[in-house]
């Protein structure tokens, strides 16, 4: 094994994994932004708008997040409108497209956990609520909104994971994160079982802490509402 290409590399998979720390952060906190009210006009008798959110989350979660960031990064580029536009200089940038394809991405999955955390809410509460004659967006903000948020924690925390996993395709449109600077070791030193046994471990490594933090969150916030 040559482990001393793996130490003199240190350096450039630290790098790796505060890209892809960065990209799992941004992408997890805009796509929760997205995926709140999204979810809200999800569960919202309203039939078109149900349904135009329904559209969106079964495309992003029925097709493979590699093609929709081939798609994005690559497919809109060979429109001449697209490369005119003012927009050209964001979506030439492989961070911009990678970074709005994961967020669009777990805005999707995200957007339905919160709305079947909405759905399933004891309608005791939703009663409860009315009678003490709050509004609409009363209620929304101070019963529904905090206790689906609270209950949707548990699947909420397997989204992030897969989100993290997710990241290692940024490499496929050359941002060096944690797989990028592998497949670049793999490559300048011909090791690919050192090479990308390091990133499993950083992989593994963001992911126990990950697990750390939502069950920190489901201690403090989840549990108070189980049964006793």
């Amino acid at each position: 094994m040559n482990l001393d290409a793996i130490v003199e590399n240190l350096p450039r998979y630290l790098d790796g994994a505060l890209t892809t720390a960065e990209l799992l952060i941004l992408s997890l906190l805009i796509g929760l932004a997205l995926a709140v009210p999204l979810a809200v006009l999800r569960t919202l008798p309203i039939n078109w708008l149900s349904r135009a959110v329904w559209v969106y989350t079964y495309v992003f979660r029925g097709t493979p997040m590699l093609v929709q960031l081939f798609l994005i990064y690559y497919g809109l580029g060979q429109f001449e409108w697209m490369q005119q536009s003012a927009l050209w200089p964001l979506f030439s940038s492989a961070w911009f497209c990678a970074c709005l394809t994961f967020v669009l991405n777990t805005a999707a999955y995200t957007t339905e956990i919160i709305a079947g955390s909405i759905r399933s809410l004891p309608h005791g509460e939703i009663e409860a609520a009315k009678s003490l004659g709050m509004s609409r967006g009363v209620m929304l903000r101070r019963i529904v909104l905090p206790h689906a948020l609270r209950r949707a924690l548990p699947a909420y925390s397997n989204e992030a994971i897969f989100m993290l996993h997710g990241t290692a395709l940024a490499s496929v449109v050359t941002i060096m994160d944690i797989t990028g600077v592998a497949r670049d070791v793999n490559a300048t030193y011909y090791i690919p079982f050192e090479a990308f046994i390091t990133a499993a471990v950083l992989y593994f490594a963001m992911t126990l802490v990950l697990v750390g933090l939502f069950h920190k969150a489901e201690a403090r916030w989840l549990k108070p509402l189980m049964p006793r």
